[in-house]
């Protein structure tokens, strides 16, 4: 399991590379949740999400083999987009392993930053593939279930202790659990008293069922919160939410939609149903808020597309009848 020490590392590892992204104080929101409500603006990282903190950090922590081979990694999500960003950036070449299904606006974005793209037919043949790649000498590199991709999401928690130390509540969502589990590990190091809150949404709900089992289990994922639809959650990001998370939280598609629409209206940034899925989550225990708290709600990523919205728009308006 990480520690505080590996996240510190992690930052001079990576620091010449990412973003600090901005913390902003939003007036709207604090006014709807009744405390002090601050977003942990993440979509405005290079490639529109976390994902790169914890991209370099892996692969700056390859051996020379590999690192000359190449990475491989499989991803339908943001994490193909943070790999082929960062093996660019260093001068590495990289394979991404997609299911077929896997959005345009991602294949296009990772194409773009000079990855070899290969498509399977699901998830587990990418898996597969990126194994076989891994057999040939390539450096493997997996979205969540690694330490060093934990550590370098960790980064995003010391950056909020930073610019805000009087932080009382952190809203983190939950796909395989290596955000979440990197930054409950750089908070609660530093300032124990601060309470994490997970997040996930209905049909992506990895850690509550692992929770329930007290293990880690497998799912299908159905959510439109695609870029939570990790088929399992991480090992340690399991015991970690054991030991240190105040409650994890589940919504629907639908009040993720519904915040997704009232952070572009309101607060103009258009986040994932991935991130808005916090704002939702927040809203549900406002009652547990005081007025003096600092809530951060974490928007890790913002790599929406127009069709997508459109879709949504559609499931989430009500239904009339006719005549």
């Amino acid at each position: 399991m990480i520690s505080l020490g590996d996240i510190e590392s992690a930052r001079e590892m990576i620091a010449s590379f990412i973003v600090q992204t901005p913390l902003e104080a939003d007036q709207t929101l604090s006014a709807l949740l009744g405390t002090n409500v601050y977003l942990k603006l993440e979509l405005f990282q290079k490639t529109g999400s976390f994902k790169p903190r914890g991209a370099f950090n892996q692969i700056l922590r390859l051996a020379r083999p590999a690192r000359d081979k190449g990475v491989v990694a499989f991803s339908g999500g943001n994490f193909a987009q943070g790999v082929a960003y960062a093996a660019r950036s260093l001068g590495v070449n990289a394979v991404i392993c997609m299911p077929a299904y896997t959005p345009a606006n991602y294949v296009e974005a990772t194409r773009s930053y000079g990855a070899d793209v290969r498509f399977t037919a699901d998830v587990p043949s990418a898996i597969a593939l990126a194994e076989a790649f891994r057999s040939d000498g390539y450096g493997y590199l997996h979205p969540y279930d690694d330490p060093y991709q934990m550590a370098g999401n960790g980064t995003i928690g010391l950056e909020i202790l930073e610019k805000l130390p009087e932080v009382t509540d952190v809203f983190v969502s939950v796909g395989g659990g290596g955000l979440i589990a990197g930054v409950t590990i750089a908070v609660k190091a530093l300032k124990p008293e601060v309470r994490l809150w997970g997040v996930e949404t209905e049909g992506a709900d990895t850690m509550v069922r692992a929770l329930q089992a007290g293990k880690v289990v497998q799912i299908v994922p159905t959510s439109l919160a695609k870029t939570l639809c990790a088929p399992y959650v991480a090992e340690d990001a399991l015991r970690i939410a054991q030991k240190h998370l105040e409650e994890h939280l589940v919504v629907s598609d639908l009040e993720a939609i519904e915040a997704q629409r009232f952070l572009l209206e309101r607060a103009k940034v258009l986040t994932e149903l991935a991130a808005s899925c916090t704002l939702a989550a927040a809203r549900k225990v406002s009652y547990r808020f005081q007025e003096h708290d600092h809530v951060v709600l974490l928007l890790c990523g913002g790599n929406e597309s127009l069709a997508n919205m459109i879709a949504y728009h559609a499931a989430s308006a009500p239904v009339t009848s006719a005549g």
